[in-house]
């Protein structure tokens, strides 16, 4: 196996990790959703999920559940943080 099909197999793995960790994920958002909705809230704010932006995927995809775009907005969110984290330590800062 050649150096590009390593790269490749090892970013299918990762995408195949991330859906099945958003899937996860989705599926217990679901269940805050019917069951304890004001601890969903809690780790929403938590992580700073964008209020506005969760309300307007909602409302604009209103026939996807609504457990999958939380979960990728959490995720997304999560990155953001490494990426900026990662970013202000290559500026010398320490966090």
């Amino acid at each position: 196996m050649n150096q590009a099909e390593n790269v490749l197999e090892i970013y299918d793995r990762e995408i195949l990790i991330r859906h099945d960790f958003e899937t996860e994920l989705a599926t217990y958002l679901n269940h805050l959703i019917k069951n304890d909705f004001e601890k969903l809230v809690q780790i929403l704010y938590r992580i700073d999920v964008d209020e506005k932006i969760l309300r307007t995927l909602l409302d604009k995809q209103a026939q996807t559940d609504a457990g999958k775009i939380m979960a990728t907005l959490i995720i997304e969110r999560q990155l953001k943080k490494i990426e900026t984290r990662e970013q202000f330590r290559q500026m010398g800062g320490d966090w």
